[in-house]
Formats: C-alpha cells, structure tokens, sequence
C-alpha cells in the first residue's frame, strides 16, 4: 500500500483508505474526499502533474478527473494493480 502521490502517472491502482495523521487534513476534507469518490476498491490513477513541482495531481477515479493538492494526495492509500505496474516498465 503506497500514498496515492508516489503512484507512478498511468498506472492503475484500488484505493484501500482515506486517512492522514496530518493536522492539516481536517475531517471535513478527508470527508470530501470519500464524497469525490475515493472510496475502498474503487479504480483510480493519475493522469499527470503540475509543473514545477509535480502539483496539483489530475487524478482519475471513474469517469470524473480532479485535481488534488499534494496533501489531499497523500490522505488517499492505495493498493497498485500489478499488472498494469508490469505493462508499463515492459
């Protein structure tokens, strides 16, 4: 289970949780996050980054994209498919 800003761009993973030890985090925006759709088992990759600095992060859940901000990213766990981890460094 990695955070969902260290998941290479492309490559599909299943978020496990939303959860972060990071004051910052407040309830009400790890609540929005489950209310975006960032929910256990659901399908979700990132699509590409900002620049400089690789923020915010489009990120692709169903068929809506968003863009979260790095914090947001690393509230969001998720488990990388690894078949799709295999076809991309292939």
């Amino acid at each position: 289970m990695i955070s969902l800003d260290t998941l290479p761009n492309g490559q599909l993973a299943f978020v496990h949780t939303v959860h972060s030890d990071n004051p910052a985090m407040t309830p009400d925006l790890l609540r929005r996050l489950r209310e975006l759709g960032f929910l256990p088992g659901e399908q979700v990759r990132v699509v590409a980054r900002g620049a400089p600095g690789g923020t915010p992060l489009a990120v692709r859940i169903g068929t809506a994209t968003f863009a979260l901000r790095l914090i947001e990213a690393r509230a969001v766990w998720v488990t990388p498919d690894n078949a799709t981890a295999s076809a991309a460094s292939s």
